[in-house]
């Protein structure tokens, strides 16, 4: 894999058209409203919050990716959650799987801190970019394939923006079919037969290394099926890889 890394870009460097480019999409992605359902329902779970969170003014919009844009790594979920990131702003952050998330960042070095509150807190990223596959919180957290389709060129755009990237983790099934899809739409060579999601499964890609992890969902990390070592070893696995 290639080495190449600088934070230092100076004022005008390609390090500022990055960030401009991602700022102008992230308004873009904003304002989307492609899937009526998808609408539908991340504006009504903010009108209608559980008791712990009414009185909190929701996002409700769709969610642009958040981190480092010179990164090397790059962080696949599924979509927001109605009550974590539609409430708060940003990619997992205010619910029980952002906190395994941001936790495990944090232990690998990619975050200043460990806790994710919210869009304006002080939680930085270096060298990571957490971003989806779909951009508004789904019921059910179940997107159709329309739905994930109409979000894909969001994802598409991201990564061809981040053009240092040189690993993707993909967290669960449904993150790792949209980081294939992503990637063969920007030409890479995706093996056949099609790589099958697995904890700690890892393709080339050419231009990317894919790393799959299973969700942080809680389903995941209350069973045991996902624990802080196992997602630990992936995040050291990416730092192996993207030195």
């Amino acid at each position: 894999m290639s080495k190449r890394r600088s934070l230092s870009d100076g004022p005008g460097a390609p390090g500022d058209d990055r960030e401009k480019s991602l700022a102008a999409l992230a308004a873009e992605i904003h304002g989307c409203r492609k899937c009526p359902r998808l609408v539908d329902w991340r504006e009504a779970c903010a009108a209608d919050p559980p008791r712990r969170y009414r009185g909190e003014e929701y996002w409700a919009r769709p969610l642009d990716g958040f981190g480092d844009p010179a990164a090397r790594l790059a962080i696949v979920g599924l979509a927001p959650a109605a009550h974590g990131a539609n409430r708060t702003g940003r990619m997992f952050t205010g619910d029980r799987s952002g906190e395994w998330l941001y936790a495990a960042l944090h232990r690998a070095g990619y975050a200043n801190q460990a806790e994710s509150d919210h869009r304006g807190d002080s939680l930085r990223l270096r060298d990571a970019y957490v971003t989806a596959t779909v951009r508004c919180a789904p019921p059910a957290n179940k997107p159709t394939p329309v739905e994930r389709d109409n979000c894909l060129p969001y994802l598409e755009r991201e990564l061809a923006l981040l053009d240092r990237c040189e690993v993707i983790v993909a967290l669960g099934a449904f993150g790792w079919d949209g980081a294939l899809r992503t990637a063969r739409a920007l030409g890479a060579e995706v093996p056949r037969p099609r790589p099958r999601f697995g904890h700690g499964a890892e393709v080339d890609l050419g231009r990317w290394r894919l790393l799959g992890c299973y969700h942080p969902s809680q389903q995941n990390t209350f069973t045991g099926r996902l624990t802080v070592r196992m997602i630990d070893a992936v995040f050291a696995r990416a730092r192996e890889i993207s030195h």
